[in-house]
């Protein structure tokens, strides 16, 4: 793991001061402060200050800045984590009581005279449950999390860098500050640089601020100013998307903008899931009865004349029954199972009880780039001689074509020499790709579309100057050579700022006056582009006397060529995502860094917004507004798009929503996401595309970047949680058939217990788990997301399955306690008489263990269901429950057959008629749940009231 920042492993340069200006860190809130002198500073004093040259640093200043700074990577997970998060299995409330209990066992063995064997074993057996449950519970999150760090992709593993002079390509994490880097188009930046030279360059920080569109760099000093808006500097995880630049490191892992961005997010809470809270509540109250219970059964048998300690053990004994021993294990492994099926569906769960949150959302706030869309750029429109063109075909592939595309040639020929990007064929697994801008990337791709070789029409009209895209310009213009020795300037922008530099328009091959009608054509046309959410670039020509003649000759007088229209591609698969969110009662809220126009184009796209005048709120709306004017907005019943908005403003949009008990899921790749990532309930971020901050902050990661991925997961966090619930009943109505035979022998003045503590726990570990298991693993039903959310309080213990609980419960607790008295009034001895080894006593016991395991084959096949019958839905579907079953009455004939077993629980043989009555008391439980169902289903086809 690096250092923390602000110590050995990262560092911001200031300038002055040994050796060669390089001082230590400054302290994170001062971030800006020690870079400001070098973004002012010419680029040769920059390297001055920085302790560096234009040949880069030596081999022996390299490992002495890497000794001092340390490795340029971020915090990951570390190793001394893991300790920690196994003594975290073991602070669990069921964990603590049992822990408790088995040192107490323990101790009551040791002080007893005589020493009794049987009170060491259950010592022990306690004991082995929480280690047990704390081995399984460890090993399904460890394992989850350290599959999640295989992710780190987003900042570049490699980079080239001059050492001694020389270029070389070296690891990304190898940088230090004072390293001279050199980037082209389409290359990460791996650390936070000054530019020292810069070639027509630009890059995009959609990944620190969310906006996609290219940002021109420059090499000469700016004015002080905030670090972020620096325009000769570029930052780790951003993308050089034209030109060529050589810049010097002056920041490096946690000192970098991703660094401060991921302080940020280490600062945010980690949200306690739903599911979390209310096991919580649960387990305080399971140990509170438990406890009590105990404590009054103690209270009750000391004046009976019973020995001391094993009063205390039967009342131990008690409170064992009531804890819920096996539920942290079967919780575990059925979240687990959740995990490994959303994994299968490109959906990677860092923690487990994440799995049931995410099927609690109720709210998704999504970000657009590369999450809704498929960050590629697609020209869908172009017009020409008022003629509009359609171009079909999505992304980078040069598949589809163009309506008529004999008119628009020379406009997609200017547009494509006219640019830096360059189009890569597939290689390998990689798809088409586009090497820098890609804006400039689409345009290539329909010169592909109407028959155009850009890398031929290069060669036959070789570029000789340029002007960069500028921001206040909002125009880029480049000059070329054509081949009979004739100069042409090629320019392509903003429609409205290039027209006005238009004195001419192509029509039909002839160059026209542009008169007003002409203008006014023109301008409409690229309203109605604009109106349909495209962004629309025009291109023009002109000729020029010389080969390199000044901007204001490049970019004045022109002949305009046409317009092109463009769009990033929403993900095909998205729409049903989203309407399968509306129809489980999900409100989707875009929050992006992007333009709004821009932001509602593609939420119109994907069917996030139907509304005719949606509520679109930026980031500057949202610093005016107080917290009672944010709630105002987050809860109206309208659409909402969030535009232009800042980390802290994602954090503060999600606090709000949570504020009104909304579950919230987050969805982002960029680092500017991750603080929202991980304050919200459910961070979701991308694992093809995101960085590593947000994978870090996240606990879920979707494997193919697909916003289809989330509902697929959503609906799998809603059949887990129903799961649940019925793997709860199970465990929880066999608890009841633990305890009432132990609290009627009690009251009936029997001197021992019906069953013993370690059978109960060879009960809840031996014969529940598996079939609570297999419960767990219920196939997702067709109808889980016809159904809204459910609330944010809503108990996991309702009053629905407590009642559940008690029915099931209470059948198997009176069939219990009818064979183990019938048993014990069968031998005529007296109670007074009966000793732990009296041979009846033995077979009673036998019998309410085995009781207890046979109603509970026939209870897992009642709880499968709700409301229809089991018959309905197949005895059949579910096999590894029969399974489960059988192999929980196999283990209990063995505990019933086998000497040695028996010699351990003190059980004894039983006979085939013994069996046979216990199958019926099975059968009579499902009979009877099966007949409380039918009922259900009766009272809910009856009309409800009578006609007015």
């Amino acid at each position: 793991m690096s250092p923390e920042p602000g110590r050995r492993g990262t560092a911001v340069l200031r300038a002055g001061g040994p050796p060669a200006g390089v001082r230590t860190a400054a302290p994170p809130h001062r971030r800006d402060a020690p870079t400001s002198s070098v973004l002012t500073l010419p680029a040769a004093d920059a390297l001055v200050a920085l302790g560096s040259s234009p040949r880069g640093l030596t081999s022996a200043e390299t490992v002495a800045r890497r000794d001092r700074f340390g490795l340029n990577e971020l915090p990951g997970v570390g190793r001394g984590q893991a300790w920690r998060r196994l003594v975290a299995q073991f602070t669990d409330l069921f964990a603590v009581v049992l822990l408790v209990s088995s040192a107490i066992t323990l101790l009551a063995y040791w002080l007893g005279r005589p020493r009794d064997p049987a009170t060491l074993q259950l010592a022990l057996a306690i004991l082995g449950v929480v280690l047990l449950n704390a081995g399984i519970g460890f090993a399904q999150e460890y394992s989850a999390e350290r599959t999640a760090e295989s992710l780190k992709a987003m900042v570049p593993h490699t980079c080239r860098v001059l050492r001694d002079g020389e270029r070389r390509e070296l690891s990304a994490r190898e940088l230090v500050p004072g390293d001279v880097v050199i980037l082209d188009a389409g290359d990460a930046v791996p650390a936070d640089c000054r530019l020292i030279e810069a070639q027509e360059a630009a890059v995009n920080n959609a990944a620190l601020t969310g906006e996609s569109d290219p940002v021109a760099r420059v090499a000469e000093p700016v004015p002080p100013g905030p670090l972020p808006e620096a325009r000769n500097c570029v930052f780790m995880g951003t993308d050089l998307v034209a030109g060529t630049v050589k810049a010097v490191v002056f920041a490096t892992g946690t000192s970098t903008e991703f660094g401060r961005i991921f302080r940020l997010a280490a600062a945010a809470p980690r949200q306690r899931t739903p599911l979390q809270r209310q096991v919580a509540v649960m387990a305080r109250r399971v140990a509170g009865v438990a406890l009590a219970t105990g404590a009054v059964l103690f209270v009750v048998r000391v004046p009976s004349g019973q020995p001391f300690v094993d009063t205390f053990v039967f009342s131990l004994g008690v409170m064992v029954a009531l804890v819920p021993e096996g539920l942290p294990a079967t919780l575990s492994v059925s979240l687990a199972i959740g995990v490994r099926r959303m994994a299968r569906r490109h959906a990677l769960v860092k923690q487990l009880l994440a799995v049931e949150a995410l099927g609690s959302t109720s709210v998704i706030c999504t970000d657009k780039t590369g999450t809704l869309t498929q960050a590629e750029m697609t020209v869908v429109r172009l017009w020409a001689d008022g003629v509009s063109h359609t171009v079909t075909g999505v992304g980078y592939a040069p598949d589809g074509g163009i309506t008529d595309a004999g008119p628009v040639r020379e406009l997609l020929r200017a547009a494509a020499l006219c640019g830096n990007a360059r189009l890569v064929p597939p290689s390998g697994r990689d798809a088409w790709r586009v090497l820098g801008d890609t804006t400039e990337g689409a345009l290539l791709v329909a010169a592909r579309k109407a028959g155009l070789d850009p890398a031929q029409e290069e060669i036959r009209t070789p570029r000789v100057a340029e002007h960069p895209f500028d921001s206040a310009r909002k125009l880029m213009s480049t000059v070329h050579r054509g081949g009979d020795g004739r100069f042409f300037a090629y320019v392509k922008g903003a429609p409205l700022e290039l027209l006005a530099r238009c004195d001419a328009i192509d029509r039909g091959g002839a160059t026209t006056p542009l008169s007003d009608a002409a203008r006014a054509e023109v301008a409409a046309a690229a309203d109605g582009m604009a109106a349909q959410g495209l962004r629309v670039l025009a291109v023009a020509r002109r000729q020029v006397a010389v080969p390199r003649p000044p901007l204001g000759e490049v970019e004045s007088d022109l002949t305009l060529l046409g317009l092109a229209g463009m769009y990033d591609p929403p993900r095909p698969e998205v729409r049903d995502a989203v309407d399968a969110c509306r129809r489980a009662g999900i409100r989707i809220v875009m929050v992006t860094g992007d333009h709004p126009l821009t932001a509602e184009a593609v939420a119109r796209r994907v069917g996030i917004v139907r509304d005719p005048a949606p509520t679109v709120a930026t980031g500057t709306r949202l610093d005016a507004l107080d917290d009672s004017g944010l709630d105002t907005l987050l809860t109206g019943s309208g659409e909402l798009l969030l535009c232009r908005v800042s980390p802290e403003h994602k954090m503060r949009v999600v606090t709000a929503l949570q504020r009104h008990g909304e579950v919230v899921a987050v969805t982002g790749d960029g680092a500017n996401d991750a603080p929202a990532l991980k304050h919200a309930d459910i961070g979701v971020a991308m694992g093809a595309s995101g960085t590593d901050v947000a994978r870090e902050a996240a606990v879920m990661v979707l494997l193919d970047d697909s916003f289809a991925s989330i509902t697929t997961a959503v609906g799998l966090g809603r059949s887990v949680y129903r799961n649940i619930r019925k793997f709860l009943i199970y465990l929880f109505s066999h608890n009841i058939a633990e305890l009432v035979p132990i609290l009627a022998a009690t009251f009936a003045g029997f001197p021992l217990v019906p069953i013993t503590a370690v059978q109960i726990l060879a009960i809840d570990l031996g014969s529940d788990v598996l079939p609570a298991l297999a419960l767990g693993a219920e196939p997702m039903e067709p109808d889980v997301m016809d159904s809204p959310p459910r609330p944010r309080h809503e108990r996991l213990f309702s009053t629905s399955v407590m009642g559940r609980i008690l029915f099931l419960g209470g059948i198997q607790a009176l069939g219990v306690c009818a064979v183990f008295f019938w048993h014990i009034h069968a031998s005529g001895i007296p109670y007074a008489d009966f000793t732990k080894d009296d041979p009846v006593y033995r077979e009673a016991i036998t019998m309410v263990q085995a009781g207890i395991v046979v109603s509970q084959f026939f209870n897992a096949l009642a709880v499968r269901t709700d409301r229809q019958s089991v018959f309905r839905a197949g005895l059949l579907t579910n096999p590894w429950l029969l399974a489960a079953g059988c192999f929980g009455i196999g283990l209990m004939a063995a505990v019933s057959y086998t000497p040695p077993l028996q010699a351990v629980f003190h059980t004894a043989p039983l006979a085939p008629a013994d069996w046979a009555v216990l199958a019926a008391f099975g059968a009579l439980l499902l009979a009877a749940e099966e007949l409380r169902k039918g009922v259900l289903r009766h009272r809910r086809t009856q009309p409800k009231g009578g006609s007015r």
